[in-house]
C-alpha cells in the first residue's frame, strides 16, 4: 500500500509539473496573446515565405504567418493568412510587400500604410501586396536582359559582312574628307590672318574717318555762324549781281572799240602811208567824174 501510495503522489506530481511547464511555454511563447486575422492577396511568387514567418507594421514585429495556400477560386492567386496583435489598429489604405532577412533568403510580411486610409479594416479582410524593391529590381533587370539580347540580336544583323564592308568604306571616305579639310584650313589661313590685317586697318580707317567728320561738323558750324563764310558769300553775291549791269556796258564798249581797232589795224595795213600823209580820198564811183572801170578805160 506503501509503494502505491508514494507512485501515486509522483504521478500527481508529475502531472501537475508538466502542467506548469506547459503554462510557462505558453506563457513566453505569446500564444495568451489575442490576434486578429488578415488575409494577404498577391499574384507574385512569395519565395522565402514560411508559416511562421514574422509580420511587421513599419519595421515592428506586430505577428506572425499562419498559413500560405493557393485561392480555390482563383489559382493565381496566393492566399497568406497572418494573425496580427489585436491592439495595432491597421487602416484600410495599409498593403504588404515581401522584407526578406539579410542573405539568408528568409522573407517575412512587411505592412505598410499610404496614410489615405480614414476607416479600420476589419478582421478576415484582403489585403493587397506589391511587388519589394527586390522584386522592382529583379523585373526591371529581366526587361534589361531582354531589350541587351534584342540590342545583340540587331547589332549582328546591322554588323553583318556587307555593312561591315559599306562601314569600312564609310570610314575611308570621311578620313580622305578630313584630309581635304585640312588643306582647305592650310590655305584659308592666310586669307584669315589677311582679313585680320584688314580688319585693323579698317578699325583704324573708321577712327580716322570719325575724326574727319567731327572736323567737318566743326567747321560746318563756324561756317553757319552769324558773320561766317556763308554771310559773306551772300553778300558778295549781291554785290556781284549790282555789278554784272555795268560790267556789261564795259563789256559792250570793249567789243566796239576792240571792232574799231580791227577796222583800223585794217586801213594800216592796206594803206601803211596814211600813218603819215593822212587817208588817201576815196575813189570815184561809177557815174562820177574820173571814174575808172574794171577793164582800165576812163569813161
Amino acid at each position: 500500500m506503501e509503494n502505491r501510495a508514494h507512485a501515486l503522489v509522483a504521478g500527481i506530481f508529475v502531472i501537475l509539473l508538466s502542467t506548469t511547464v506547459a503554462l510557462v511555454a505558453t506563457w513566453f511563447s505569446g500564444n495568451n496573446i489575442q490576434r486578429t486575422p488578415y488575409l494577404v492577396v498577391t499574384k507574385e511568387s512569395v519565395s522565402g515565405l514560411n508559416p511562421q514567418s514574422a509580420v511587421h507594421y513599419r519595421g515592428v514585429n506586430i505577428g506572425k504567418v499562419e498559413d500560405i495556400e493557393f485561392d480555390p477560386d482563383n489559382p493565381q492567386q496566393i492566399l497568406v493568412h497572418i494573425a496580427v496583435n489585436e491592439n495595432v489598429t491597421l487602416r484600410n489604405s495599409v498593403y504588404a510587400q515581401l522584407g526578406y532577412q539579410g542573405v539568408t533568403g528568409l522573407a517575412y510580411i512587411q505592412l505598410n500604410d499610404d496614410g489615405i486610409g480614414t476607416e479600420q479594416l476589419a478582421s478576415d479582410a484582403r489585403i493587397p501586396m506589391r511587388r519589394s524593391l527586390l522584386d522592382e529590381v529583379a523585373g526591371s533587370g529581366q526587361d534589361l536582359l531582354s531589350n541587351v539580347n534584342q540590342l545583340v540580336i540587331k547589332m549582328h544583323h546591322l554588323l553583318n559582312d556587307e555593312n561591315q564592308t559599306q562601314v569600312s568604306q564609310i570610314l575611308h571616305n570621311i578620313q580622305k574628307a578630313t584630309r581635304n579639310f585640312d588643306g582647305i584650313v592650310n590655305h584659308l589661313q592666310p586669307v584669315m590672318e589677311s582679313f585680320t590685317g584688314l580688319t585693323t586697318e579698317s578699325a583704324t580707317l573708321v577712327k580716322r574717318l570719325d575724326h574727319l567728320l567731327s572736323e567737318i561738323n566743326i567747321s560746318v558750324g563756324k561756317i553757319n555762324q552769324k558773320d561766317g563764310m556763308f554771310d559773306s558769300l551772300s553778300q558778295s553775291t549781291q554785290e556781284l549781281a549790282a555789278t554784272i549791269p555795268e560790267l556789261r556796258k564795259v563789256s559792250d564798249s570793249i567789243v566796239r572799240n576792240s571792232n574799231n581797232l580791227d577796222k583800223v589795224l585794217h586801213q594800216l595795213e592796206e594803206n601803211p602811208q596814211s600813218l603819215l600823209f593822212g587817208r588817201s580820198p576815196a575813189l570815184p564811183g561809177p557815174g562820177e567824174a574820173g571814174f575808172v572801170p574794171p577793164d582800165g578805160k576812163i569813161q
